[in-house]
This record gives C-alpha cells, sequence and structure tokens, in this order.
C-alpha cells in the first residue's frame, strides 16, 4: 500500500520541518548576507521555534489543522516580508489536504494551492529570484509525479526545488531587499528558494523514514 499520513503523522512531518530549518540557521544566513542583510536565517529560526513549540503542543483534529498550525506560527513570529510568504504557503496550501490524509495528490494540491497563494500575496512571477523560483517547479513536479505516491511526490519536488534554487543564481533580484544589488546579485542562489529546498527535503526525509 501507498504510503499516506494521517493528522498525527502530519504533525510529526511539521515537527522534522521545523527543527530542520532550525539547524540550517547559518546557511541561511550566510545565503542572506550576500544579497541581504543577512536576517533571513534568523527570522526563519524564530518562526519555526515557534511553529515547533506550537506544534509540539497540539493534537491536530486533521491534516489542515497541523499545516495551519505552522502556517500561524510562522506568519506571527518571523516577521517582514518571509513571515507573510511562507506563513501563507502552509495556511493556503493547508486547503490542499481535502481528503484527511498526505499521499502523492494531496501533497502536489498543497504545493499548488500554497504556490497560488503566495504569488498573490507578494505580486510577484517566477524569474525575479524569489522563494517562488523554488516553489513553482516544485509543485509542477510533484504533480507529475502524484500518482505514483507521496515518496515519489516528495523526492520529486525536492529535485525541482534544488533545480530552481541554482536558476535563482543566474537571476537578477527586481523585488525585496537584494534589488539594489542589480547585477551584482548574480552568481547568488536567493535565501527563500533555499529555504523551499530545506523544507520540501525534510518532508521527503521524513516520508521516506520506515
Amino acid at each position: 500500500m501507498a504510503k499516506t499520513l494521517d493528522a498525527a503523522g502530519a504533525r510529526d512531518m511539521l515537527v522534522a520541518v521545523s527543527q530542520a530549518l532550525i539547524d540550517q540557521t547559518d546557511i541561511l544566513t550566510d545565503a542572506d548576507l550576500a544579497i541581504g542583510d543577512g536576517d533571513h536565517g534568523i527570522g526563519m529560526r524564530r518562526g519555526f521555534e515557534a511553529a515547533l513549540e506550537a506544534l509540539k503542543a497540539s493534537e491536530p483534529e486533521s491534516v489542515d489543522a497541523a499545516f495551519k498550525t505552522i502556517g500561524m506560527a510562522i506568519l506571527s513570529k518571523t516577521g517582514g516580508a518571509a513571515g507573510a510568504v511562507f506563513g501563507t504557503l502552509f495556511r493556503s496550501g493547508a486547503k490542499g489536504f481535502t481528503g484527511g490524509t498526505i499521499d502523492g495528490a494531496s501533497f502536489a494540491a498543497f504545493l499548488e494551492e500554497g504556490l497560488a497563494a503566495v504569488l498573490k500575496r507578494g505580486g510577484v512571477v517566477e524569474g525575479q529570484k524569489t522563494m517562488v523560483d523554488a516553489l513553482a517547479p516544485a509543485a509542477r513536479v510533484a504533480r507529475d509525479a502524484a500518482g505514483e505516491g507521496l515518496q515519489a511526490a516528495t523526492a520529486t519536488a525536492v529535485e525541482g526545488a534544488l533545480a530552481g534554487v541554482e536558476a535563482t543564481k543566474d537571476m537578477i533580484a527586481t523585488t525585496g531587499k537584494a534589488r539594489s544589488l542589480g547585477e551584482r546579485s548574480i552568481g547568488h542562489p536567493d535565501p527563500g528558494a533555499i529555504s523551499i529546498s530545506l523544507i520540501l527535503t525534510a518532508m521527503r526525509d521524513f516520508v521516506a523514514k520506515d
């Protein structure tokens, strides 16, 4: 039988995601120092520490409730644009879990719903050197792999996100703090795109466990 996650499994996966982001604070800080003010890692750590606390204190009744819990914590504690878009990703992405479990199809729907909401809230498009440049390709390839199950969908999403991170190196930032650098932002990956890849990698690793 293909692997799926119920509400408790969703919470445990999001706990793992939160811990992974906390553990990668330095990587995100260094990435942001190259093209920003270096606060992305600290902000993400603050948001995911709050998420970790909220998740451990909760027993979500549903998968979407678990995702809304992490989304609210990130939105409340991360601060700035990152708090808004990453909080939106989880809160709006929760709409994808209408069937009560996480499987390949609902995971792909999570990414698609989250992407649509982030695009609307952030007023950005692909190619502007933002987290969207990792999230959008991840959503596309996850949908293609959705029929093969959750493990395939998460693994494929990571591949799409990592390809997106790599692609941001060749982009000129036209939004956010990095836009003031212009062409000097070329050669550096976007910190938000890296964060997307870390989130999806943690999800993939959790799902891959026996």
